[in-house]
């Protein structure tokens, strides 16, 4: 990239766009303007060094097949059927004569329950992630595995793909008569994405735990991280890191991994599984669909928090299943057992090398503690009383034996709604220190929620807003929490912590779709979300100087659109449609008695007239939406019979329908029939307006009736007013905030320009002395923009501008996020 020194005055967009830095508006006058005061006399919020962090919770294969260096997929042969439906024990292997896997009193350990007997002049292969092993050329890899044999046997490694040798070959004399540990190195001759990795054996021989490492490692630890990966997160600098979930570890048996449990394989995360020598580590079901080794345990998290130097933040579970599961495990005996987890997790982090559980840390290589501060107790639990009666004796005895922990609560895993007001309730009548926050929401409600922490109390619990994304990798979907943040740090003593969320995704793993990093086995990639995330993360400045812009102009239309009908893996039944406008006349009325000709079929599922009725049949179809009317159609009645017939949940009634990706639906007796909510769809990302408990009987016709009146909404269920909402608060693209740094003295100026004008901005600094050259960071890109493995549509240009004063104009392009670091005098 040129070096070159940009002068961006008043021309500051157009120099850029004739660079083909950024990309030109769509018309010469397609420009808003705005005005920036800033108050440099004034004193905002203080920032702590901990603001942004990350979350990293093992989904996608961010662990096994992502962050965790290990090339070898089920190397221990404990793939099960309670991983994946799918999997065998010998998943991603394949056998060359005869082998089988054994689970008997020969193996290699207690908690190590299987290994392979391979037969004479027999081999395994292992496919590794993805494409295959990936190595490259000139660089080492250390080979490792358990075996036993008689001695004297030759076990034979060799890398390969399908252009022939990798490597060359490695031969393993046994030495020993039972089980021990043997190592080879390999340095591959070619690069390869696609490589096999082979043992083969003279004479019958017990595999177990066998392991491909590249030796280039982040930092260059064995048991390592995948050197690309934790680089992409040490250059955000985070302030904590948040681990090791979300739903692993909320969801499952409470129970251990041990024979009186019966060895279960469905269990929450818990610390005790992940540490020590990896073949003594237990194995587990992951949530999300695949096994988890647990080679990237809680002491590889407290290393990379230090590492990066992060303030390390793990959670731990409090004995209330969510993420669907929602059940309260009533066991006296196992609480207390996980709440002296809890006591002996910081003692492990915390503890002299001489305690019990700091003696096992120092055994592991680190003698000195990792200063664990902070610890959450549970995550987006949906039973907020259940959680908080238990969440209370977690701290109790936390803050008895560790008074200087801070034990952290969470409110549910929405924004909004009576789980959250109840859970938030009750963590301020105990004044809990910080409270956790989670949602995913749609990228108009980041707009429309940049004041979401004005309003909340300064003497109440803090937050931590540990899990947050607009539902897409898009640069739009950037920009629109890029907007959002702005509010987070103008509240910064309010919202002390925040992490967007999922971290990473392999890209041929995926059950999460937003993620920050994406990879697959040879190559990584900054989504667009990255690049906003650490432009701010890298320019948080020490305190907020109070400032005030202008708000676009513009007038918000009453609601519109036709009418919906849905369901989601339910079969139901609608019957007597009728819309009439606000005078009372008829827009639309279908008893389906001539069959379903004005409705138009869009989503999924199988929808039949069946006895005067509308039907949609398939039981596990999920979004099966059928829309009738006019998209211009506002200030309108309607209403519907709807019976559920089978299935999880209830049905869904939709309005203000503009096509498949933007409506809003009353969603009666969602979440698996324990939720009734209006969600709103605006460009395919859903938010929650309004929510409440509530579920629906199989066989009972309900009466649904939804008026429109402008932008506000007035429900009513079976002749009773079940709530309403007003949708009209303005989704303001152009949204600032200045903070300053006490290092350098810089002012920052920090501008969210969400639209497809460009905004000319006059900026008053309020007196403050400044030099005339800033420097300038700038993201612009088109809204539909995504970074992938090969383009880099989204990424930060560098610059200077030097027409810096007490007052100037600076005008920011089309669809940006743009920092001026301008230097005090």
């Amino acid at each position: 990239m040129s070096r070159t020194r940009w002068r961006l005055g008043l021309g500051a967009t157009a120099l850029l766009v004739a660079a083909g830095l950024i990309p030109a508006p769509a018309h010469a006058e397609d420009v808003t303007d705005y005005a920036i005061t800033v108050d440099p006399s004034a004193q905002g919020a203080k920032i702590d060094d901990t603001m942004y962090g990350v979350f990293f919770e093992d989904i996608n294969r961010a662990a096994d097949g992502g962050l965790y260096a290990e090339l070898v997929q089920n190397r221990s042969f404990e793939y099960s059927t309670d991983d994946n439906g799918s999997y065998t024990p010998l998943t991603s292997w394949t056998v060359d004569g005869t082998a089988r896997v054994v689970n008997d009193d020969g193996r290699l350990n207690a908690r190590n329950r299987n290994y392979l007997a391979l037969g004479a002049g027999s081999s395994v292969t292992n496919t590794g992630y993805n494409t295959g092993v990936h190595v490259e050329a000139g660089k080492k890899y250390d080979f490792s595995v358990w075996a036993r044999a008689d001695a004297g046997t030759a076990l034979t490694v060799s890398l390969r793909d399908a252009d022939g040798t990798l490597a060359t070959a490695r031969e393993v004399t046994v030495t020993k008569s039972g089980w021990a540990r043997y190592k080879a190195v390999f340095t591959a001759t070619r690069t390869s994405s696609a490589a096999r990795l082979t043992v083969a054996s003279s004479a019958a021989a017990a595999l177990d735990m066998v392991s491909l490492f590249p030796r280039d490692t982040y930092r260059g630890e064995p048991n390592g991280l995948r050197k690309d990966l934790a680089e992409k997160i040490a250059a955000l600098h985070p302030g904590f890191v948040r681990f090791p979930g979300g739903c692993l570890v909320n969801t499952g048996s409470m129970e251990d991994y041990s024979e009186a449990s019966g060895f279960q394989r469905k269990r929450s995360y818990q610390w005790k599984d992940t540490i020590g020598p990896v073949e003594q580590r237990a194995t587990n079901a992951n949530f999300w669909g695949y096994n988890q080794s647990y080679g990237l345990g809680y002491y590889e998290y407290f290393r990379l928090s230090e590492d990066i130097g992060a303030m390390p933040l793990p959670v731990v579970p409090a004995l209330v299943t969510g993420c669907g599961q929602n059940r309260a495990v009533v066991d006296e005996a196992l609480l207390k057992r996980h709440i002296q987890d809890t006591l002996d997790l910081i003692e492990f982090a915390n503890g002299p090398a001489s305690s019990t559980w700091g003696k096992v840390r120092a055994r592991m290589g680190h003698p000195k503690p990792f200063h664990l501060t902070h610890i959450e107790v549970g995550n987006e639990e949906n039973l907020p009383n259940e959680f908080f009666a238990r969440f209370k004796e977690f701290r109790a005895a936390v803050q008895a034996k560790y008074p200087d922990i801070q034990v952290i609560s969470n409110s549910g895993p929405d924004d909004s709604g009576t789980t959250f007001d109840t859970a938030w309730q009750l963590n301020r009548d105990a004044k809990v220190d910080m409270v956790d926050e989670h949602y995913y929401n749609s990228p108009r409600w980041f707009l429309q929620n940049n004041d979401r922490y004005d309003s909340y109390d300064r003497n109440g619990p803090k937050v931590f807003l540990g899990e947050y994304a607009s539902q897409g990798n898009t640069f739009k979907n950037g920009l629109t929490e890029a907007a959002f943040m702005t509010g987070l740090e103008r509240n910064a003593d309010v919202v002390k912590l925040a992490s967007y969320a999922p971290l990473f995704a392999n890209e041929d793993y995926v059950q999460w779709r937003p993620d920050l990093i994406w990879f697959n086995n040879h190559a990584s990639w900054n989504s667009a979300n990255y690049e906003v995330q650490k432009l701010f993360t890298n320019n948080v400045g020490d305190r907020v100087v109070p400032s005030t812009a202008t708000g676009t102009p513009s007038l918000l239309a009453p609601i519109t659109g036709a009418v919906g009908l849905s369901t989601w893996a339910t079969t139901a039944a609608y019957d007597d449609v009728r819309v009439t406008d606000a005078d009372g006349r008829a827009l639309l009325t279908d008893d389906f008695s001539s069959g379903a000709s004005q409705w138009t079929h869009t989503g999924a599922g199988a929808w039949s007239v069946q006895d005067g009725q509308y039907v949609q049949t398939d039981v596990n179809a999920e979004n099966t939406m059928v829309s009738a009317g006019d998209p211009s159609w506002h200030d309108y009645d309607l209403k519907v019979k709807a019976t559920k017939k089978a299935g999880k949940e209830g049905f869904l009634v939709a309005f203000g329908v503009k096509d498949t990706g933007n409506y809003y639906w009353w969603n009666i007796g969602g979440w698996n029939n324990t939720q009734t909510a209006v969600e709103q769809a605006v460009d395919g990302g859903k938010s929650t307006l309004i929510s409440k408990a509530g579920s629906v009987e199989t066989g009972r016709a309900y009466d649904i009736d939804v008026k429109v009146r402008g932008r506000q909404v007035t429900l009513y269920l079976d002749g009773q007013e079940w709530g309403g909402f007003t949708d009209d608060k303005p989704a303001e693209p152009f949204r600032q905030v200045v903070t300053k740094d006490r290092k350098t003295g810089d002012l920052i100026l920090k501008v969210v320009n969400a639209q497809d004008s460009a905004a000319r901005t006059a900026v008053d600094l309020g007196g403050a002395k400044v030099a005339s050259r800033a420097r300038v960071t700038t993201l612009a890109a088109a809204q539909d923009a995504v970074n992938t493995e090969t383009s880099t549509a989204v990424a930060p240009v560098t610059s200077t501008f030097d027409r810096v004063a007490g007052k100037f104009s600076y005008t920011f392009p089309a669809n940006s996020v743009t920092f001026l670091r301008i230097r005090q005098r």
